[in-house]
């Protein structure tokens, strides 16, 4: 008895711990041992709380740890994280003592190029793109009053509830078809790819829309495969692609005719309200109505003003009877108004073209142009003969001053003259005869005193 009372008094005291108190040492071991360290990793289910905090999780293959950043860190970053960016984060190891889980306290964060699931998304989004899926000539317009739509959306999600309520309260008696199919996880895309391929197969929709709530970009990748973004181009209807939240985007966005920013605002913009449509019945009615009571209120005045009291009773009851008629013959009076209207045309074209042939503009047009044409043929042929002429008449000058006898006297020769005329010899002109001498510069009158006879 004395051993075993020794050896249970040797025996180590149990020390116990509360949870609080576990928590709180494991944290003191922790953050004496993780006070600044980095973390490669990526970014998946980041959240912004309405405190401006950023909460997310760094994931690798088989790994990931919860990070928090607090926005007295996180406002001097020069970036905004991303679901699916690959990141360096700096911090400290913290416990959260209210779920007994650690987390990371990140305090500085700096990319490291995209991650994998981005870098597989820009990849199938080039692959696509060159193949022309996200043409917008390829893109459909959606009917415009759609009867049938099919929705391919998993039955228990909040999505396919807000849409049906929706469509349900802009356009009670529409026709709705559901391809229940999971969204997320393994098997969604196949299942996807089966709703979409079985509205296209039977047509019995008018348009289908892909729809899915918001979530991470794990979430959302059973819409980025690209067995999905095939299956929606190959659809033989109109497609719209609802997935996720506006800030969403997925590759099925691109594919479809037509992207969402939200399944609720799908269910909005494929229909228009019931009552927006019979308001633009009863508007278009009324405006009609108004036109053919003015049409026949100015009938009735034109037939008062012309005092045919008779005649007016008559048409009272002939309008009165038209009028239960008025509605199934408006639309045949403007067919008759408009192909009217077209064979008057035609005939004002075939008289315009008639008249073109006797317009005298045209002919007194081109005979303006010839005469005047001519006119300047004839003015340049004139002013081509003066200058011939004119160098013709410098020529006979310039011959004329060359034989002129004036020339001549003013190289000092003169002229001598009597009543016979010019003396050429002086035989004609016998002693005391009067002569006439002309100079190049007046002239003389002499009496001969003598003569020479000269030499022939």
């Amino acid at each position: 008895m004395e051993q075993f009372a020794l050896e249970f008094d040797l025996a180590p005291q149990r020390r116990i711990y509360t949870v609080s108190e576990l928590n709180t040492a494991i944290r003191a071991v922790l953050d004496s041992e993780f006070q600044d360290i980095w973390v490669s990793g990526e970014i998946s289910g980041l959240k912004l709380a309405t405190s401006g905090h950023y909460y997310f999780t760094l994931k690798e293959r088989d790994a990931q740890v919860r990070c928090v950043s607090f926005r007295s860190s996180h406002r001097y970053w020069k970036f905004k994280p991303q679901d699916g960016m690959a990141v360096l984060a700096r911090g400290r190891i913290d416990v959260y003592e209210a779920r007994g889980e650690y987390q990371l306290l990140v305090e500085a964060l700096e990319p490291q190029g995209l991650g994998a699931l981005q870098v597989a998304f820009e990849q199938l989004k080039k692959k696509l793109a060159a193949e022309g899926l996200f043409s917008p000539e390829r893109k459909r317009p959606l009917p415009r009053f759609p009867r049938r739509i099919g929705i391919v959306t998993s039955p228990r999600g909040a999505a396919i509830v807000d849409m049906i309520q929706i469509l349900s309260r802009r356009f009670p008696g529409l026709h709705i078809r559901l391809f229940p199919a999971l969204v997320q996880g393994e098997g969604s895309v196949e299942e996807v790819c089966r709703g979409i391929e079985y509205f296209s197969r039977t047509k019995w929709p008018d348009l289908v829309i892909v729809a899915r709530g918001g979530g991470s970009l794990e979430d959302l990748w059973s819409f980025n495969s690209e067995s999905v973004a095939r299956a929606i181009a190959g659809c033989s209807v109109p497609v719209v692609s609802a997935v996720g939240h506006e800030t969403d985007v997925t590759i099925a966005d691109f594919v479809a005719d037509l992207r969402a920013p939200t399944p609720s605002a799908a269910a909005e913009m494929v229909i228009p309200t019931r009552e927006e449509l019979l308001d633009r019945i009863a508007a278009a009615r009324a405006k009609n109505t108004q036109a053919l009571r003015y049409r026949i209120a100015m009938l009735e005045r034109r037939l008062r003003q012309q005092g045919i009291e008779r005649a007016l009773n008559v048409l009272h009851r002939r309008i009165g009877r038209g009028l239960q008629r008025t509605d199934e013959q408006e639309y045949r009076m403007r067919e008759r108004i408009r192909a009217a209207l077209d064979s008057r045309e035609r005939a004002r074209r075939a008289l315009e073209t008639r008249l073109k042939r006797f317009d005298m503009r045209p002919r007194l047009a081109a005979d303006r142009r010839r005469l005047e044409s001519a006119h300047t043929v004839a003015v340049q042929t004139i002013r081509v003969r003066l200058a011939r002429r004119r160098s013709a008449l410098d020529q006979l000058s310039a011959k004329l001053s060359q034989l002129s006898p004036l020339g001549i006297l003013e190289r000092g020769y003169a002229i001598v003259s009597n009543q016979s005329g010019i003396l050429k010899h002086s035989a004609a002109a016998p002693p005391a005869s009067r002569i006439h001498v002309r100079l190049a510069k007046g002239s003389l009158d002499a009496e001969v005193v003598g003569r020479t006879p000269g030499k022939v």
